[in-house]
């Protein structure tokens, strides 16, 4: 078995996170017993290109059990859990193409070997097998059944590509999953992106002007949970809709040149590139904290703040300092790259439970419809999304309300008013 990876010898180690991380994530073990049961998945070949977390180590785990040939390789070169690559290998028997750390030329490397399988399904976040395949392996095009996506930049660039009419298999955009960005997006990234600050920083939140560049499901979750750590939270958004919201949540609201004279951390979450820019740099506090949750680090210009800086160095494990001519100093976090991935172990299992459910249960769909599927993203079926939502409920022993058969008659039947 061909992998690439860090070192074998930490595989217990790992082995013993993806069993912890699996013990909150029931969802994904009821699908579980029914694909090492049923293997509805038998001799299909899925790559994958995801974080290597102990969380995903469990999907991997799934697909296989369900009869996939499954090869895994890392969607960021900052996020890979060396322990949990290991893991996959030695006791799993996974090939994963992965180490933390890597140089962009390892990094792309990996995505081809992971593409050499010449899968039939794709499994992305960020979309970058999507893009190899369309860009240096097109032969491989005919192969594919379908491919899943698991985050909103990944997303956006396959929306793209549909529009475009290029877009050469049917994709399902995991993401907009409600079950996936209500409470992923939200609850996770709230949570991890602030767990990674606080690993690379040691700062205390409480008190400081806490800057949320983009007010998505991303954004709403890391305003709630700074201003629950006691921070005056900014936010700066371009959709009026979004702005809005963010006010009437009872947060302020302003352009981000008024927010850079303010803020002491700033964490970006837009999926867009060059959202701080030099502009931003000149005008912020001596000591700022800068850092990014969104999925590429094109988000923050890294290159621009280097051109500005007369000196910079590793102060910290993550935390990289720049001193400016004026002899101000800005601290990026983990070279601008997912911070509650790089700094920190990503989001908690319990909630990356409901997302993993949606891609094992969307690569069985695509599937059993890949007849009737056109070269167009796709949302998550409703009655997956449904059952994940229904299936987690009763994990967590909570039982809810019932339609009645007059209910459902009144709610279907537009003659009956008041």
């Amino acid at each position: 078995m061909e992998f690439d990876i860090k070192d074998l010898n930490l595989a217990q180690k790992g082995k013993h996170r993806i069993e912890w991380a699996g013990r909150f994530m029931p969802v994904l073990e009821s699908i579980k017993q029914k694909f090492a049961k049923e293997k509805p998945l038998k001799g299909v070949r899925l790559s994958a290109c995801l974080h290597v977390t102990s969380e995903t180590g469990n999907l991997m785990e799934v697909l296989k059990l369900g009869g996939a040939e499954v090869v895994l390789t890392a969607s960021n070169p900052l996020s890979t859990q060396d322990d949990v690559s290991a893991a996959l290998v030695k006791y799993y028997k996974i090939p994963v193409f992965a180490i933390k750390g890597e140089n962009d030329k390892t990094y792309y490397q990996h995505i081809n070997q992971a593409l050499d399988v010449r899968p039939h399904i794709t499994m992305d976040d960020g979309a970058d097998l999507v893009s190899m395949l369309h860009s240096k392996r097109k032969n491989q095009l005919p192969d594919i059944i379908g491919g899943t996506e698991e985050t909103t930049t990944g997303v956006i660039r396959l929306k793209s590509m549909a529009q475009a009419k290029v877009l050469s298999y049917p994709v399902i955009a995991v993401n907009d999953a409600k079950t996936k960005h209500l409470f992923d997006n939200r609850y996770g990234t709230g949570q991890s992106t602030l767990d990674g600050i606080l690993r690379a920083t040691n700062i205390l939140l409480a008190g400081l002007n806490f800057v949320v560049v983009g007010y998505g499901w991303c954004g709403r979750g890391v305003a709630m949970r700074a201003r629950g750590a006691g921070s005056l939270v900014i936010i700066c958004e371009v959709d009026p809709l979004k702005a809005l919201e963010a006010v009437m949540d009872g947060f302020q609201v302003m352009p981000l040149k008024d927010a850079a004279k303010l803020g002491d951390v700033f964490v970006t979450v837009t999926g867009d590139k060059n959202v701080i820019d030099t502009r931003h740099f000149s005008a912020m506090k001596d000591g700022a904290i800068i850092a990014n949750s969104g999925h590429f680090n094109v988000e923050i210009n890294i290159p621009g703040l280097r051109s500005l800086a007369k000196k910079k160095r590793l102060t910290r494990e993550f935390v990289e300092e720049f001193i400016l001519e004026d002899g101000r100093k800005l601290y990026l976090l983990a070279d601008g790259r997912l911070v509650n991935l790089s700094a920190a172990e990503g989001h908690p299992a319990m909630v990356m439970d409901m997302s993993f459910a949606n891609q094992a249960l969307s690569a069985l769909h695509l599937l059993n419809s890949a007849d009737k599927l056109e070269n167009k993203v796709y949302g998550v079926p409703t009655e997956i999304d449904e059952e994940i939502a229904r299936v987690k409920l009763d994990t967590m022993g909570i039982k809810i309300d019932k339609l009645s058969v007059e209910q459902k008659k009144y709610l279907a039947d537009w003659k009956e008013g008041t």
